[in-house]
């Protein structure tokens, strides 16, 4: 059975989620695409930022 890590899990989660948002938040195709892109870079950026967070704050 394949496993995938933490990172690939939220990568998966940012996908299908930006999809989603970009579908029903915007009208024309292009601002689709555009406001999918943006809740991805949104989605994976501050999961990033937050386990750094998470890191400093255990040592």
């Amino acid at each position: 059975m394949i496993r995938p890590s933490h990172f690939t899990s939220l990568l998966l989660v940012a996908i299908f989620a930006s999809t989603v948002f970009g579908i029903t938040m915007r009208e024309t195709p292009k601002r689709m695409v555009r406001y999918g892109l943006y809740c991805f870079t949104l989605f994976v950026g501050s999961a990033i930022l937050l386990s750094w967070v998470m890191y400093f704050m255990a040592r």
